[in-house]
């Protein structure tokens, strides 16, 4: 499907992706700098924690209604890392340098609001720079374009009928 500069359509199916990435991102980001945090670990194996969890939440997110609508691991996996790769490596980017230039955000406990503020600022910033992005992807029938048509038989409008074609290039 071609999209038009601005197509409603083109931004939800955007919208659509950086929620879902913001999800799988934001719990393992959350999981990671708390599980870190709480242990009082330094900064850089907190981070690390916390962005390969947010790659595994983020792919496992996609992959579980891809394996829900019959797709073989192996394709699900292949299908996941298209999709997501690209997003969830530029929302941790920002995620990630928000929480390093906050000052003493990394060093706040997870009782105090300079923490879970920054976090929180941190994953609605690292969206805004995802949205475009997968935008982007999107209309050039990259990124989540990839999976729609795997979700339950449809395509992004819920129309199993509406010839919609957002197949891999």
């Amino acid at each position: 499907m071609t999209y038009e500069g601005g197509s409603p359509s083109l931004n939800r199916l955007a919208l659509s992706a950086t929620i879902h990435c913001m999800t799988g991102c934001g719990i393992g980001e959350v999981l990671g700098l708390a599980i870190g945090t709480w242990a009082g670990w330094s900064t850089l194996p907190t981070m690390a924690l916390a962005i390969v969890l947010a790659f595994v939440f983020g792919y496992s997110l996609t992959i579980r209604p891809l394996l829900g609508a019959g797709l073989p691991v192996a394709q699900a996996v292949r299908l996941a890392l298209a999709a997501d790769t690209v997003s969830i490596t530029v929302m941790e980017i920002v995620d990630n340098a928000v929480m390093l230039v906050v000052p003493g955000a990394m060093d706040a406990g997870l009782s105090s609001g300079l923490f879970w503020g920054s976090l929180a600022i941190a994953l609605v910033l690292a969206a805004m720079a995802a949205f475009p992005v997968n935008r982007w992807l999107i209309s050039r029938g990259r990124g989540h374009a990839v999976v729609h048509e795997h979700h339950a038989g449809k395509d992004s409008s819920g129309d199993p009928h509406s010839g919609h074609d957002h197949h891999h290039r």
